[in-house]
């Protein structure tokens, strides 16, 4: 233990820092996890009509998230590791690797920022293009297989519609949303628009918030590992 004083102190809050940015990492992974297997999404994400998978720009967020959870968890443990070994060479790799990954959390945060309704928007002009041909008075060979689709929004999200009032819709309104019963202001509570809307910006301010403080975490961690390296650099042991 070549370093004392504050430097010490110092050192073992580094560790600390670093074992909740493992146990952050951690906590990423297993959101990420539970995004990537959740009922509402899978259910929704997973449904084809006409040949045409709904778009999954969803899924590539939350495989981004697996990524940077199991860095950070390695990440973290380096971190741990060279602040108890009073290693330069490893606090200095340490440092790198979250000046990389703070700045390709930036990156993330500002492309989720201007793309934070695609995926919400994506659906929904999915949901509408079977919606059309599920409600087409003209019998069509697609016909059925919109209906079911529907069906699986309907289920899943609880609504019914887009929630505006459609005579098309009205007489295959019992059909295609067996579950529902008549709420007070169906053109709101029931739209399937909203629901989607709903569903992904909740998903997505949890994302956000969990960003935000491991980018907090993450500045002091620089902070704390250039001091260290500065202490260990001028102890009289090296």
């Amino acid at each position: 233990m070549a370093i004392t004083g504050c430097s010490q102190c110092i050192k073992y809050m580094l560790f600390f820092l670093n074992f909740i940015f493992w146990l952050a990492g951690g906590v990423i992974l297993g959101v990420a996890l539970w995004l990537r297997h959740d009922t509402q999404t899978s259910n929704l994400l997973m449904l084809q009509f006409e040949g045409t998978q709904a778009p999954g720009t969803f899924y590539i967020s939350v495989y981004v998230l697996i990524a940077i959870g199991a860095v950070m968890m390695f990440v973290g443990f380096l971190g741990c590791y060279g602040a108890i070994q009073e290693s330069q060479c490893l606090l200095g790799t340490f440092f790198t690797c979250l000046v990389i990954l703070f700045a390709c959390e930036v990156a993330a945060g500002i492309w989720g920022f201007i793309n934070r309704d695609t995926i919400s928007t994506e659906l929904i002009n999915f949901y509408d293009a079977a919606y059309i041909k599920a409600v087409d008075p003209v019998g069509t060979p697609s016909k059925q297989a919109a209906a079911k689709v529907l069906e699986v929004f309907h289920d899943t999200l609880e609504c019914c519609g887009k929630g505006d009032d459609n005579q098309l819709f009205s007489p295959v309104r019992a059909s295609l949303c067996p579950k529902m019963t008549n709420p007070v202001d169906p053109l709101i509570s029931q739209s399937c628009h909203i629901k989607l809307r709903d569903l992904f910006s909740e998903k997505l301010h949890l994302i956000g918030l969990a960003a935000l403080v491991i980018a907090v975490i993450m500045i002091f961690e620089m902070i704390f590992t250039m001091v260290l390296c500065c202490a260990i650099r001028n102890a009289p042991v090296y």
